[in-house]
């Protein structure tokens, strides 16, 4: 591979942006791939793809280009060139790369990849805190799941479309989907493409959206006719794919403390024909209330550490701190507490994560069946999927049902 200047540079400024002015890795690629219109599907896979792994990787090439944070423009480009070496990339005669030690990068990735925290690039609470909960087998398979690279996975919209239609309209840009097993509306891309400037997709026949994710909405276990609510909506995935299971008979209401994440659920609402669903802004308790004991369904796909899908969003490593994981089980609880009462006696409730971590999932699910609000409920079952086993990510899912 020959390296570009106008791409590397492209590169370490997405770099510093991400590691010195803590700005989120997908808006910085982004806004990357604006940066030239005359670059190609090549270039903006290099820029893309480029980033992501060294972000992912960040420990271990900090490590081994022997520097620490904040990262100077200096440190970046001696990052980028041990990620280079590492690939097996001659490097240019650039004065930015001169006197790289090639022989003395791969020694030292030899001598650290001997330790899981620098092989895997975590920091050390995180390991610590995954050892704990899932033991050292599982957890040093599901971290090296976690660090490969997600694939493409799309959900086809059953009320707009079929897959061998989204498959044959692919296939005419020579984009190549397969079918998932076990997975009703999945499909696989063979080789990681843009779909959303294809037709199908601006038609709403399809939403990119991780097989795991797509297990949630038919967890739920809603039929057309039920009245069901999507608690922590956000942009609207499951909730738009619970319109199609319903087929778009009955009512969904989507809510969120986010409004400006309602606006983008109801575009996308639009383009995917869902007619059955308002969005209703949690401005305060009394939105909640108003539904009390009134609602066939309730899915609560609430904020957690977002540990089960670190192949999609690297950058979650290094921004996530061991307080926030502190914070996020109590407002877990709590949402449980306050949300559960919309539930009718008889309906349903599904509670998920994208967490591996049994204290966010299995745990918080015994708390909230022992607690005042829970006692009201049964369980029914749960499923838990690693990536390591599932090769997509990692989530939690629990299945309750309010007492007649």
């Amino acid at each position: 591979m020959r390296l570009h200047r106008n791409l590397v540079f492209a590169v370490i400024d997405g770099l510093n942006l991400i590691f010195n002015e803590g700005e989120y890795a997908d808006k910085v690629v982004e806004k990357l791939l604006k940066r030239d219109k005359r670059w190609g599907a090549r270039d903006r896979a290099f820029v893309a793809e480029t980033t992501y792994d060294i972000v992912r990787w960040k420990r271990l090439y900090a490590e081994i280009a022997e520097v620490k944070e904040p990262f100077t423009r200096d440190n970046n480009w001696r990052i980028f060139a041990v990620w280079a070496t590492l690939k097996g990339i001659t490097l240019p005669d650039w004065k930015q790369l001169e006197g790289t030690p090639t022989r003395r990068i791969k020694g030292r990735f030899d001598e650290l990849s001997k330790i899981r925290k620098f092989k895997e690039s975590i920091p050390d609470w995180m390991d610590k805190v995954g050892e704990k909960e899932l033991g050292t087998g599982v957890w040093t398979k599901e971290l090296h799941a976690l660090n490969q690279q997600a694939s493409v996975i799309l959900r086809i919209n059953s009320l707009k479309s079929n897959k061998k239609e989204v498959q044959r309209i692919l296939a005419e840009n020579e984009i190549e989907a397969l079918p998932v097993k076990g997975y009703p509306d999945a499909l696989q891309l063979t080789e990681r493409a843009n779909v959303f400037t294809n037709d199908a997709f601006k038609n709403g026949m399809f939403e990119v959206q991780d097989a795991s994710s797509q297990k949630v909405a038919a967890f739920l276990d809603v039929a057309p006719g039920l009245r069901v609510v999507d608690t922590c909506a956000g942009a609207g995935g499951k909730t738009l794919h619970l319109a199609a299971l319903m087929e778009n008979k009955g009512q969904i209401i989507a809510m969120d403390i986010y409004g400006n994440k309602l606006k983008e659920l109801k575009r996308r609402a639009k383009r995917n024909g869902a007619h059955n669903v308002e969005t209703r802004w949690i401005e305060n308790n009394k939105v909640i209330k108003k539904l009390h004991n009134a609602m066939d369904r309730v899915l609560i796909d609430a904020p957690c550490s977002g540990l089960g899908v670190l192949r999609r969003n690297p950058d979650a490593k290094w921004k996530l701190q061991p307080e926030f994981l502190d914070d996020i089980k109590k407002t877990q609880q709590q949402i449980l507490q306050d949300y559960s009462k919309m539930v009718k006696a008889g309906g349903k409730m599904v509670y998920a994560t994208c967490s591996i971590l049994p204290s966010e999932n299995q745990e918080q699910v015994k708390v909230f069946l022992t607690s005042e609000a829970g006692k009201e409920f049964t369980f029914v079952k749960d499923e838990k999927v690693l990536s390591h086993e599932s090769g997509f990510d990692g989530f939690y899912m629990a299945l309750l049902e309010r007492k007649k």
